[in-house]
């Protein structure tokens, strides 16, 4: 953490200010914003809780992070990302939101489009013109009320900050892309995995991917499922599979990034060798998203009638009520799932709720127990690393991915080498030589655990 230095009017250094963010809570945040620099700029216990000094400290400094605290223990705020000048005008700003967390997964709301986000007047920090900060120049927050069509974020006091008030800190944070004086600290001596970016190599994955063969003669083609939270990107890794045997990006199952699972069947989706060619030697299984809640999302009890070949394609989940199966029945080797992937977005692993965590580690359990193979598929790697971002062959010398890979290792309970970092295809036209390179390596990887498997069951 940048610490700002301050003199004062005698030239005399100020202390530097100290955060009051936990490491924990700094890493729920810098997952919100995309990995990027907070440096602190005010805070209320040291300069006041007036506007003035709000404005004196936080004006022109572009876009920034209010963190706020209350007695009962949540820390909420916002983002703009627009300066604060005191210009009088209504700011309309769609990068804008609000958030709030006490112990699990933050709760997260993104401004309306078109809506005014705030007012940038001469008054302390407000969103939407709906919540305003430091109060009257009190250690208050106040929800204003508005016309629904009016407001710019629709939440609750009870539910942002338990209509607790009384603040107990209040803290803003310039919000900037990492320096490169702090790029040591995301860039690794050395690559801590070797990948051969070339399209030599991409042609030599898809050639040893045609060509592979189930050990079992019965299996003909290897099914692979996939299990994760909602948006993850699922059904993505599909697409982005298919668009590179294709020849060109597709969208074949559907994906998106709603707060409910967008697949609400089981899918297994084959792939063919071009347009009209013939099928690939894997089938990919797609299940409709995990949630936190009881009664929501993926039940862990279809998860077990899925591993063991009882769930027909396009069977509708139903959350509230598993799928009844016939006990003792028995399916092919053919029809089980011979490998699991979970995938799991790279810019929300710290922020996985304990109820979830519970689910995920639930699942592992019964997966262990049918010695089924395991990997983690990490998306969304450049969402999360502004460095890989900028280069998708950064990606294996940055020591923030590699963090969250030794992250999501803790705690899913997988090995390192089992968790295998990608980008999906989601908003690209054209296919990309380095996104492939990892989607192929990772498939590669996911047919050779299958055979792993098939081999341990053609043993018995």
């Amino acid at each position: 953490m940048r610490k700002t230095k301050m003199y004062s009017s005698f030239g005399a250094p100020i202390t530097p200010l100290a955060s009051k963010l936990t490491e924990k809570q700094r890493e729920v945040l810098r997952d919100l914003l995309g990995n990027l620099d907070l440096t602190l700029l005010y805070k209320a216990s040291v300069h006041g809780y007036q506007a003035s000094a709000f404005h004196e400290q936080c004006d022109n400094q572009g876009p920034t992070l209010l963190v706020a605290y209350n007695r009962s223990g949540y820390v909420f705020g916002g983002y703009t990302s627009v300066d604060y000048s005191q210009s009088g005008q209504y700011i309309i700003d769609d990068q804008a939101f609000l958030f709030s967390f006490k112990d699990g997964a933050p709760l997260c709301i993104r401004a309306k489009s078109g809506h005014y986000a705030r007012c940038d007047d001469t008054g302390g920090p407000n969103f939407g013109r709906q919540l305003y900060f430091c109060y009257n120049n009190h250690p208050l927050v106040k929800k204003v009320y508005l016309y629904d069509k009016e407001e710019a974020f629709s939440f609750s006091p009870s539910t942002l900050y338990k209509d607790d008030t009384w603040l107990t800190e209040c803290e803003v944070y310039k919000v900037e892309q990492r320096s490169t004086l702090s790029e040591p600290l995301v860039i690794a001596e050395k690559p801590w995995r070797n990948v051969v970016w070339t399209a030599k190599r991409r042609e030599e994955l898809m050639e040893m991917i045609r060509d592979y063969k189930p050990l079992i003669k019965s299996v003909s083609k290897v099914r692979i499922l996939m299990i994760g939270p909602v948006g993850a990107g699922k059904s993505s890794f599909f697409n982005s599979i298919n668009s590179i045997f294709t020849g060109h990006v597709t969208n074949k199952a559907m994906s998106g990034s709603a707060g409910t699972s967008v697949t609400t069947q089981f899918r297994t989706y084959p792939v063919k060798d071009g347009r009209g060619g013939k099928p690939l030697p894997f089938v990919l299984c797609d299940t409709m998203g995990l949630e936190e809640q009881s009664g929501a999302g993926l039940d862990i009890e279809d998860i077990s009638s899925i591993l063991q070949g009882h769930v027909p394609d396009r069977y509708k989940f139903n959350p509230t009520a598993p799928l009844p199966v016939e006990e003792n029945a028995l399916t092919p080797v053919s029809g089980c799932i011979h490998s699991v992937v979970y995938v799991i977005d790279a810019t929300k692993i710290s922020i996985i709720s304990d109820k979830l965590e519970k689910k995920l580690l639930s699942i592992r359990k019964n997966v262990n127990s049918l010695d089924i193979p395991q990997i983690v598929l990490m998306t969304k790697v450049d969402e999360a690393c502004p460095l890989v971002e900028k280069d998708l062959q950064s990606l294996y010398v940055s020591s923030y991915i590699k963090s969250k890979v030794q992250e999501v290792s803790s705690r899913l309970g997988v090995p390192v080498s089992c968790v295998l970092p990608v980008k999906n295809y989601s908003q690209e036209l054209e296919l990309e030589l380095n996104c492939d390179v990892l989607l192929l390596s990772a498939l590669q990887q996911m047919l050779n655990f299958a055979n792993d498997y098939l081999d341990e069951v053609g043993s018995m």
